[in-house]
């Protein structure tokens, strides 16, 4: 009988599977314990009935036939709860499956056991809404798990499951994966369906896992990618990423290292390891180093206003009768939008983009890769929506009802003043980055790659304060080989523990 779940990556898994070594039923039943047992408070739902009629009926001979498997609550199960992770949709029942979700179903074999949490509608970089509660980082509780695939990473950095499926749309994947010691890929924008119901914007969400090894996100991206002609986005499935693994030229490419990419500021600590970890990848791969200053604007405000025209279709009539249901940094990022958007921030945040997109494109005339931080500095307090609470001006107005009323009658005030002023909006967020940089720096490090939509991963890069810290490698467009490649030496020079080490130690003292 298998106590506690497979501690090793999901494609070791399968090979134990076929071994006989390990049954798909006794696993879950392993996975559903621990699960149970745990207090990261990481899964929105579980099925049991219908995870243990899987694992009965599991094929192993398909990808990852018979694991146990975590689907982010964001994508859609028919017959599960559809809920975005809101309060304003916990009755909400999915009438579909994404396309996504449904490859990993039936191309690879895998077993569902629930949804894992993220945060309301994806929209921070935390895991706290008022439907889950707060989720705790398998390395330490009381640690923020990141997000908004934070469910996900904690389920598999915390030994429940071995795969797991995140979206990253600002850095949704690579933000968790950087404080859980995982591996985090975003492919080239395109390269897994976001079908059937792919909006247009705001065009840089990539699918894809959380995963304990490079083997497993390259399998799973050979389960997943694809033309889907549901999401008129996506790309053609090319090449086996796993059998290609090892295979690619590095030597002589050249890279820079650029640790606060994006103009993020970095906690202390940070810029030396990624520094030391960057430079020895540079060795091992035989990379030239390349002194080059890649400067690009922050587009996290002027991005964010505009996309949240999509939750304004997705609320409809509920709004904004449903605001003291939403987390209070999406009710007031709502308010923002529709005080300060209008067509000159749009033109504002389109030039924007040009700008980061000829910033990116000269970069990569010039290098192959790009080196940097993944977060500004390891997990913070699991309950904060930034990594200083200190400079956090939505928690300042969420805390008082007058103050949160008075803003939103500001807010009022400043759509008037804008129909007279156009420009005053991105006046006003222009100052507001600036006196409240932490607000506007979450995911200031990964959300160039989204904006930009060439591949990015985060690679486990040690410690700091005995919590994970995470590097990213940016590639070029469809060049997602070579960055599998790089973070498969980075796996085999520097290999990263598989589970979190609290989780071992647990398991080594209950044993």
């Amino acid at each position: 009988m298998t106590d506690t779940p497979w501690q090793g990556d999901a494609c070791s898994l399968v090979d134990a599977f076929r071994a006989g070594e390990r049954s798909p039923v006794e696993e879950l039943e392993a996975s559903l314990a621990s699960i149970k047992g745990s207090k990261l408070n990481n899964w929105a739902f579980l099925d049991p009935e219908r995870a243990r009629q899987a694992a009965k009926d599991a094929d192993v001979s398909m990808p990852f036939g018979g694991v146990p498997a975590g689907i982010k609550e964001l994508e859609q199960v028919e017959g599960w709860p559809d809920t975005g992770g809101s309060v304003v949709f916990k009755d909400r029942i999915a009438d579909h499956t994404c396309h996504h979700i449904q490859r990993l179903l039936t191309r690879g074999g895998v077993v569902p056991v629930g949804l894992t949490t993220s945060s309301e509608f994806g929209g921070l970089n935390v895991s706290v809404t008022k439907l889950n509660g707060v989720a705790h980082n398998p390395w330490q509780y009381g640690r923020t798990v990141g997000g908004s695939s934070g469910g996900a990473a904690a389920a598999v950095a915390g030994g429940q499951v071995s795969v797991a499926s995140g979206g990253d749309g600002g850095g949704s994947i690579r933000i968790p994966a950087g404080y859980t010691g995982l591996f985090g890929f975003k492919g080239t924008f395109g390269r897994i369906s976001r079908g059937p119901h792919a909006m247009s914007r705001p065009n840089t969400v990539v699918l894809g896992n959380l995963a304990r090894s490079v083997r497993d996100a390259a399998r799973y991206h050979d389960v997943c990618d694809g033309v889907d002609g549901y999401d008129p986005t996506s790309l053609p499935h090319t090449t086996s990423w796993e059998k290609g693994l090892g295979t690619q030229d590095l030597k002589g490419r050249r890279v820079a290292i650029v640790p606060s990419i994006g103009g993020a500021i970095l906690e202390p600590g940070v810029e030396e390891l990624i520094r030391e970890q960057a430079a020895l990848l540079a060795v091992d791969a035989g990379l030239e180093v390349v002194d080059l200053d890649v400067k690009v604007p922050n587009l996290a405000a002027q991005w964010m206003m505009g996309n949240l025209s999509t939750l304004l279709a997705e609320l409809d009539t509920k709004w904004p009768r449903c605001a003291d249901d939403l987390t209070g940094e999406i009710a007031l990022g709502l308010f923002l939008a529709q005080s300060m958007y209008n067509l000159n921030t749009a033109a504002v945040a389109e030039k924007m983009r040009v700008d980061a997109n000829l910033a990116m494109a000269k970069a990569f005339e010039e290098v192959d890769f790009i080196f940097a931080a993944t977060n500004p500095g390891p997990a913070f307090s699991a309950e904060s929506t930034t990594s200083n609470p200190d400079d956090d001006l939505i928690d300042m107005i969420q805390s008082n009802v007058f103050t949160k009323w008075g803003a939103r009658g500001a807010l009022a005030s400043v759509r008037v003043a804008a129909s007279m002023f156009p420009k005053l909006p991105s006046l006003i967020l222009d100052e507001a980055a600036r006196r409240f940089p932490s607000m506007m720096a979450m995911g200031a490090l990964t959300i160039i790659s989204n904006i930009y939509g060439n591949p990015a991963a985060s690679v486990p890069a040690g410690t700091l304060n005995g919590l994970p810290v995470g590097m990213q490698l940016l590639g070029r467009h469809h060049e997602d080989a070579l960055l599998f490649d790089l973070a498969l030496t980075v796996e085999r020079e520097r290999p990263w523990p598989l589970v979190a080490p609290a989780v071992t130690e647990a398991l080594s003292a209950a044993s």
